[in-house]
C-alpha cells in the first residue's frame, strides 16, 4: 500500500449542503428554508419562544434573591497558610498580602480580595494583610505570635472619581438673596 492508495472508508466524508444551485439541486430557490416569516431570512434569533405561548422562564416562578453589589471574596484557611510556610512558597518573616498569596499557589483568581478563615492550625509568626477575617481566624494568628491587617476597601469607582471633585463654594452672587 502506498501513500496515494489512502482514502477514507466509503461515506465518511459528506459534502457540504451547497444551497440556491437550480431547481434540479433540491435545494434551490428557497434553499430548504420554506416560504417567507422570520425563519427564512437571515439573523434568526427565537430562542425561547413558543409562539406566543407564555414562555418556560416566564412561566416558572422566581425564588431568591441575588445581591449583585456583593463581594466576592476568595478563601485561604490558615491550614493552607502554614501549608505553603512549611513549603517555602511563602517567607513567614516578610509581611504577606493578597499579591504573595496569590503567588505562593494558593488561589488563581484574586476576585475582591482575600478572606482568611479559621480551619487548620497555624504555628508560624505571620504579619499577614487581607480584605476580611473571621474572629477565630484573628485569634489563632495572634495566639501564634503574629498579626492581621484589615485592608481598607477600594471605593467604587464613580467614588473615587467624586472624592477627587474639588468642591464648589457657594458665595453670594447674582441670584444671591440679600
Amino acid at each position: 500500500m502506498k501513500l496515494n492508495q489512502l482514502s477514507d472508508n466509503q461515506g465518511a466524508a459528506k459534502g457540504r449542503k451547497r444551497l440556491g444551485r437550480g431547481a434540479g439541486s433540491g435545494l434551490g430557490k428557497t434553499a430548504g428554508r420554506g416560504h417567507k416569516g422570520q425563519k427564512s431570512r437571515s439573523g434568526v434569533a427565537i430562542k425561547g419562544f413558543e409562539g406566543g405561548q407564555m414562555p418556560l422562564y416566564r412561566r416558572l416562578p422566581k425564588r431568591g434573591f441575588v445581591n449583585v453589589f456583593g463581594k466576592h471574596h476568595v478563601e485561604v484557611n490558615l491550614g493552607r497558610l502554614q501549608q505553603a510556610i512549611d513549603a517555602g512558597r511563602l517567607d513567614a518573616k516578610k509581611p504577606i498580602d493578597a499579591k504573595a498569596l496569590q503567588a505562593a499557589g494558593l488561589f488563581k483568581k484574586l476576585r475582591d480580595g482575600v478572606r482568611l478563615l479559621a480551619n487548620g492550625e497555624l504555628k508560624a509568626k505571620v504579619n499577614i494583610t487581607v480584605a476580611g477575617a473571621s474572629k477565630a481566624a484573628v485569634a489563632a494568628v495572634e495566639k501564634a505570635g503574629g498579626s492581621v491587617t484589615i485592608a481598607a476597601p477600594k471605593p467604587a469607582a464613580g467614588a473615587a472619581a467624586k472624592a477627587k471633585e474639588p468642591q464648589a463654594k457657594e458665595e453670594g452672587g447674582a441670584g444671591a438673596e440679600a
